[in-house]
């Protein structure tokens, strides 16, 4: 009997693909031998080529958000050569259901979401407040829809090879003496809400450097303002990557920090799947629901009354449940976890 086929309909988010991988361990897990192709979007594709699990990525052809009905039926064609045993849809949304159904995948699973009867034949009902975190929804789709919940989740691991660093170190010209790299990620796709102070990492920045560490920005185009004003609060001292990397060079440039500090963002679980000592600070989202997966992570959240919102801008008008978190409690967890820093 041949090894089974499985094509995964990938999320649209950085975070949410990290989290993916952990679909694609419990795959491996109840099947070594099965065949794992990921449907997503190509800016994931330097994701996907660091997941062992993952033996080929397949470009969506539509953004997110595009309802596109004659393309994914074009794609859902040209898949059907593949001959895939299973779908699992990982989005929601009644669109993303389509390229299975039109790939005349024979098993195609996922949550009802937007009613997907039909389009899904293994359709499962979502139980939050059984199943509270995304990596356990994502997991119990391995599993047969009987199975105890909720399910026991692998941890991802993001694999980034010796090679990979050097490249990355050689493309920048890296000082790669100092043996301490403090990696900030202050931004968040989300809103301003999720966002910690630029001035509490300038603070955190100024303390290291001033300890002989080295302190590497990282973040898009859109984190470059608030990168910019921290590294003006420390003199220009800090190492600037934001808006200067593909996703894959942030990933490998990550992969040689001690330890960082981030918000709630994308970064954040591409830290906590390098394995990374991680600080992960809250304010608007919930550590429950998304938390970094790592046991190197310590989340730091004021648990105001009035969080998790969830809310893009704080509804208050003050976001004290970031504003009051300090530079200090961060600084003594760093001092904490790195004894000889």
């Amino acid at each position: 009997m041949s090894a089974p086929t499985i094509l995964v309909i990938g999320p649209s988010w950085v975070g949410d693909m990290v989290m993916a991988q952990s679909l694609f361990l419990a795959l491996k897990q109840a099947d070594p031998d099965c065949q794992i192709d990921v449907l997503a979007p190509a800016w994931s594709f330097a994701l996907l080529e660091r997941m062992p699990e993952v033996r080929k990525a397949i470009a969506m052809p539509l953004t997110h958000g595009q309802l596109g009905v004659g393309q994914r039926f074009s794609l859902g064609k040209k898949l059907r050569a593949e001959a895939y045993d299973q779908a699992i849809v990982l989005p929601n949304s009644w669109k993303s259901a389509l390229v299975p159904f039109f790939a005349g995948i024979p098993k195609r699973t996922g949550y009802l979401g937007e009613a997907r009867w039909g389009l899904l034949n293994d359709a499962r009902s979502l139980d939050k407040q059984l199943l509270t975190m995304t990596v356990q929804r994502f997991v119990a789709l391995a599993l047969a829809p009987d199975a105890p919940l909720p399910p026991t989740c692998p941890t991802p691991a993001l694999t980034v090879s010796a090679a990979q660093q050097q490249a990355v170190i050689d493309t920048f010209d890296l000082d790669t003496v100092h043996p301490k790299i403090l990696a900030l990620c202050p931004g968040a796709e989300y809103g301003p809400a999720k966002r910690w102070p630029a001035s509490h990492f300038a603070e955190i920045a100024r303390h290291k450097l001033d300890q002989g560490w080295q302190v590497w920005l990282f973040g898009s185009e859109k984190d470059q303002a608030v990168a910019a004003q921290i590294n003006h609060d420390v003199s220009g001292f800090c190492q600037d990557f934001t808006g200067r990397t593909t996703l894959g060079e942030a990933v490998d440039l990550l992969s040689l920090a001690h330890t960082v500090v981030s918000n709630d963002s994308g970064l954040m679980h591409v830290a906590a799947a390098l394995n990374k000592r991680l600080i992960a600070l809250y304010g608007s989202s919930d550590p429950g629901f998304t938390p970094p997966l790592n046991s190197q992570a310590h989340i730091l959240s004021l648990n105001l009354d009035c969080s998790p919102c969830f809310k893009r801008e704080c509804p208050l008008g003050h976001t004290r449940c970031l504003v009051d978190l300090s530079p200090q409690q961060v600084l003594d967890l760093i001092t904490i976890r790195t004894p000889h820093a």
